[in-house]
Order: structure tokens, then sequence, then C-alpha cells
């Protein structure tokens, strides 16, 4: 049944890229510059929405739009529709994933209190505005750079910090790209991702997402690890067992770094965190006691609330519980197509360096994802018997991306997952070089150290 759910479409998800599309195409040249095909492809999501509550103002937001009007508003209707179509194309696709997993979800709880409304999000909303205006083959070095006052006042309101830590990078990556007009290929989807969710995220009285403190212990399944020039982040995805029940969660740790330190070397930049990193390196499950756990299944790490338990196998656990566990709902805002991501345990397949066949249908391996701070590679998963993996919607496909793999090596068998170097690599090779590295890392703390203290 999960092989015919990855291989089938759910009906009207192409319809609602298309729509997607038509949009993301239209602040390719700017809001400024419709011409009657990108205003054509903007009236489209009027008749998209005719028949939902947000009717009367996608109309007028539409309207004005086209006829030359654009205010922070009518940009707030249109991230919204944009959310809204990804997030029905989020729902289409993880529905049927759910349904061939045989997996139950918990529905995501009603918002908290509003949030504080603050003068600190209008900047953002007016560079938003900006480019939207101007639209991405308008921007230049100056409108690029014209975010960075609202940046740095963000980030001086921690609880602003997911806005900030999110126009910072777009910043950059805009500022990178100027002049726009000279790139040979725009990542408009990417582009238009971030513009939308941060124009939502600028919005005043934005309600608090839910959280509760559990206790319970954290079997762990395996690690995603995301590493940048300069940060390193590592994505734990497992089961918490608590008091009747047994939830699929996450929970994530990161560091700044420099370019210089990476692969194996990087996992120094955790030493914050060593119960976690324990917990990774040793097979161990971790004790968690009144840790905060989000409405959308995020586990709050903190160190001062968990302790290292007992030995735990990550394939015996997927084996026993993971059929059983409920997941937590995304959160209305983080409903996307990319951002799908479920652990998943496959067995019984054929394997090669790029896909997997479960009995006729294949499906891609997402090896661009393997980390160079674990031992997995495509031929260990190529080689392998079974796999806990993270399902992905890359695209117009499902991949899986391999998190641990039984394969065998050398002519043994052996198990591998993404985090056992977590405490240092266990294969001579990679140990030697990271041994090296880890004298770089050692000689940029100690200077660090001493400029800090003058």
């Amino acid at each position: 049944m999960l092989a015919d759910t990855l291989n089938a479409r759910p009906s009207g998800l192409a319809e609602a890229f298309a729509l997607v599309d038509g949009l993301d195409d239209a602040l390719v040249h700017g809001l400024a510059r419709l011409d009657d095909d990108r205003a054509a492809a903007l009236d489209a999501l009027v008749t998209a929405f005719s028949a939902t509550p947000l009717a009367d103002r996608v109309t007028d937001a539409i309207g004005k739009i086209v006829s030359g009007t654009v205010t922070d508003d009518h940009l707030a209707v249109l991230a919204g529709c944009r959310v809204a179509l990804l997030g029905a194309a989020h729902d289409a696709l993880l529905g049927g994933l759910d349904t061939a997993l045989g997996r139950s979800r918990e529905p995501f709880p009603a918002a908290g209190a509003p949030g504080e409304a603050g003068h600190l999000v209008a900047g953002s909303r007016s560079w938003l505005r900006e480019l939207a205006i101007a639209g991405w083959h308008g921007v230049d070095h100056e409108l690029a750079a014209a975010g960075s006052p609202a940046v740095r006042a963000l980030l001086a309101d921690p609880s602003r910090r997911r806005l900030a830590v999110l126009l910072d990078g777009f910043a950059a990556e805009l500022r990178a790209a100027a002049p726009v007009a000279t790139l040979p290929r725009v990542p408009v989807r990417r582009w238009a991702d971030l513009w939308a969710r941060a124009l939502i995220l600028s919005q005043d009285d934005l309600p608090a997402g839910p959280a509760a403190p559990v206790d319970g212990r954290f079997l762990i399944l395996g690690a995603d690890l995301h590493e940048h020039p300069t940060v390193f982040r590592c994505q734990v995805h497992g089961l918490l067992e608590t008091a009747g029940q047994v939830r699929l969660v996450r929970t994530s740790v990161a560091a700044a770094k420099v370019d210089t330190i990476s692969g194996a070397s990087a996992w120094r930049m955790l030493s914050a965190f060593p119960v976690l990193l324990s917990g990774l390196a040793g097979h161990r499950c971790l004790d968690v006691s009144e840790m905060t756990l989000t409405a959308g299944g995020d586990l709050l790490w903190d160190e001062t609330r968990a302790s290292a338990g007992e030995p735990a196998d990550p394939f015996a656990s997927a084996r026993v519980l993971l059929g059983g566990a409920v997941a937590a709902s995304t959160a209305p805002l983080d409903r996307h197509p990319a951002a799908i991501a479920e652990p998943v345990l496959i067995e019984g397949y054929t394997a090669t360096t790029e896909a997997l066949d479960l009995g006729g249908v294949t499906v891609g391996l997402d090896v661009e994802r393997l980390p160079a701070a674990g031992p997995i590679t495509p031929e260990s998963v190529a080689a392998s018997t079974a796999v806990i993996g993270l399902l992905r919607f890359d695209g117009d496909r499902w991949v899986i991306q391999p998190l641990a793999v039984q394969t065998t090596v050398r002519k043994k068998p052996v198990v591998l997952h993404t985090g056992d170097w977590a405490l240092g690599p266990t294969e001579a090779k990679a140990a030697k070089a990271e041994a090296a590295a880890g004298t770089a890392v050692d000689v940029l703390r100690e200077r660090a150290g001493r400029l800090l203290r003058k």
C-alpha cells in the first residue's frame, strides 16, 4: 500500500502548484510590472478562493494589486493565499501517507493568545513590500541591503528571533545574487517561500504556538544533520514514551561555526549538549523531565532536563513502536510539501545507490543529504537490507533520506547511523582527518577567547 501511495498523486495537486507558480512568476517580474498574462494568473486566485472564507478579501486585494495599488494588507492576503495553497497540498500528500502507513495524527490545537503588536515588524513589512513591487529581477545591491536595519532591530528582541534569522538569511541570499537581473536562473520557489513566510511572521498579533511540559523516555530513531558555512544543526527524530502513549517527536540543537570547520569536526561545535550526543553515539534512550513539547511535535531540548538511559537499538524501537506511534499535526505556517519529513522503517527492498525498488515501485534515495559528519555512504545504502529514513516530497516525487541502515561493509553485517560520530569518528580514516581538524577548532576557540577577554 505504501508503494502505491508513493507512486500516486492526490487529486488537485497539479492545479494547486500551477496557481502557486503563477503567483511566483508575478513576484519574479514585480507587482509594478504586471502584464496581461501575470494579471490573469493572479485573477485565477480569485476563482480558486471564491468558495472560501477568504473570498472577499482575495477579490479586493487582487483587484487592487492588478490596478496598481499595493499595500501591506494586500500583500498579506497574497502571502496568505500562497500559504493556504501549499498547506492544502501538504495536507493532501501527508493524508495519503498516513493512510498507507496506518499512522494516526493528533489535530493541531487552537491558536494561543495573540502576541503583542509592535513597531519592529513594520520595518520588515516595508522592505518585503519593496521587494514585491520591484520583483526579483529588480533587486540590486541597494534594495538587497535595505533590509539590514529591520534585521538589526528584530535581532535585539528575543521574541522576534525567528523572523530576524529568516530575514537575515533571505537578505544575505539577495545580496550575494545582486543584481539579480544578471542571474542565469532565479530560485523562484525558494525566494517566494521565504518572502511569504517572512510576510506572515511580520504581521501584528500573530498567535503563539501552544506548548506544554512532558515527562518520558526519548527513543532515538536517527539524526538529520544540516551543515552550512556558518552553522551546524542536528535534528533528532525519535519516539517519546509517555504515560500510556508513544509519540513521534523531533528535537534540534545548533551552533555557529566558521566555514573551515566541516565534516566530522563540526560535531565539536555541539559540545554544550553532552547528554544528547552520548545518546546518539551510544545508541541510548534519554529520560526527559518537564521538557517543553510544542503542538507541532518539537521537543525543545534542555540538557538540564535530560539524562542518559539504557541502551536502545533504533531498529528495535522502530520495529516495535513506530507503527503505533501518534504523530503531531504540522503548525499551519509550516505546512508545505517541502517540509514533509516522516520517519519510516523500510525493509524487503532492492537497493542501488540512487533508489529503492519496493516491489516494482521505485522510490528515489536522497543521497545528497547524506552528511560528511556521519558514516553512511551511497554504497552502504545500496548494500543495505533495512533503512530508517525520512520520507520527503522533493519537487514532484517522493524520496527517502536515510538516517540509519543495516548493511554489509567488507563482507560483515553492520549497523550505521548518521549520529554515530557525535562523540568522534569510529572509522580510522575519518578519525585521523577529524583529529587534524580538531586542532584547528581548538586554535580558533583559543583565539576567540582571547579576543573576548580583550
